[in-house]
């Protein structure tokens, strides 16, 4: 059966070209997404599918039943667009000014319908049922694939599988591990306010540039200085807004950041720290302030069995020349909630050509793939449903 679906994949390769250009053309926002939902159950419908809409919000399920026993397989595609204007200079660009497909997510679409159609092809022979879902909002926490979960999206799913094209790793490459892949990706702001007033005289203010600078440095201890040096963390101040004339001490400073770790426990201790020195320092300085700590998506932890089984699935794929474990990246990803309900694997699939000696990266306004990697990710998707609906 595996022979058959690398051939019809194949033969379907120009289809997946033509569906990921079109969705490139017309990207949407994440839960803003209307046209793309709609072009996404229509193709399913098409085939004969289950098809539920407006699960959890934008997001679409269609189930294909195999005409034999065996697993519910359930694999995950996202398609929502980022707000970033193109500026590739490919002819299919986006024709929504200041939106874009700067993350592979109308690949991802492309990927899993074609595949669809092909497996649908072979529903026949299908051990099992497979559960397609096209995720809405993946880019925004809280992103689409908790609600959709409490919509019942993995409702009698058995394992689930998954994967992210990745612009700067070689196509023909596949790169997993067990265990954490992507970061916990949380979110901060804090507000400063001091009083402000005349340059020449600090002495009657109290400087809300000052404390925020203090605090930037002191957060940069945190993971020098507070996490275990094995352990991985992130603690990144990414704005830093004090708008003031040049001879003015400003009473108002405001900070933004981002905090990514891999464990609950170093997530926890990071929050908790945060909150003790921005306290410390607020109160030596004799400030007010505000702190905002907001969880984003958890830890994508990949299964151990279904990880060691999709490396394996994965060697024997057509076009694939090496499967790899890769070191986990500090990018967040919320197919960490579908983890967290059933068993299953998130992989990467190179898409550099070979020709290129730089590829952009994900969310660059010149990001773009070698669309080869489409097939490569259809055929391991594909093969990985086939076994797995086998396995006892």
């Amino acid at each position: 059966m595996k022979e058959t679906l690398f051939k019809q994949l194949e033969a379907h390769y120009d289809e997946m070209v033509e569906i990921r250009r079109h969705l490139h053309q017309h990207p949407e926002l994440s839960h803003q997404e209307s046209e793309t939902p709609k072009y996404i159950a229509e193709y399913h419908r098409n085939l004969g599918h289950d098809v539920r809409t407006n699960v959890g919000g934008n997001g679409v399920v269609a189930t294909l039943k195999g005409a034999k026993p065996g697993k519910t397989v359930a694999l995950r595609a996202d398609f929502d667009a980022l707000p970033i204007h193109e500026e590739t200079d490919v002819p299919f660009r986006s024709k929504v000014d200041g939106v874009m497909h700067a993350c592979g997510h109308d690949a991802h679409t492309a990927t899993l319908l074609v595949l669809a159609k092909v497996l649908n092809g072979m529903k026949d022979e299908l051990e099992g049922n497979v559960v397609f879902i096209h995720q809405h909002a993946e880019e925004l926490a809280p992103g689409g694939a908790k609600p959709m979960i409490e919509d019942g999206c993995l409702d009698g799913v058995d394992v689930i599988f998954g994967t992210h094209i990745w612009s700067i790793f070689p196509l023909g490459t596949i790169e997993t591990v067990t265990g954490p892949i992507m970061a916990a990706s949380d979110r901060f702001e804090i507000e400063i306010q001091g009083k402000g007033g005349h340059g020449a005289q600090p002495h009657l203010t109290k400087d809300a540039v000052v404390v925020a600078s203090t605090l930037v440095n002191q957060l940069q201890q945190i993971v020098s200085r507070r996490v275990d040096p094995i352990e991985s963390a992130v603690v990144t101040v990414g704005n830093f807004v004090a708008q003031n004339a040049f001879n003015v001490i400003a009473d108002k400073a405001t900070l933004g950041g981002t905090v990514r770790t891999f464990t609950p426990e170093i997530r926890d201790l990071i929050e908790k720290e945060i909150g003790r020195i921005v306290e410390g320092v607020c109160v030596a300085a004799d400030v007010e302030y505000k702190l905002n700590y907001y969880r984003g998506y958890p830890a994508v932890v990949n299964h151990k069995e279904e990880t060691e089984f999709l490396m394996d699935v994965a060697k024997s794929v057509p076009n694939v020349e090496e499967v790899k474990e890769m070191v986990p990246t500090m990018g967040g990803e919320d197919f960490s909630y579908y983890l967290e309900h059933v068993k299953g694997n998130f992989f990467f699939t190179g898409a550099k050509h070979p020709d290129w000696d730089h590829a952009y990266p994900h969310h660059h306004p010149k990001f773009d793939i070698d669309e080869r990697t489409m097939l490569v990710a259809a055929s391991t998707l594909g093969a990985a449903t086939l076994e797995a609906q086998k396995t006892k």
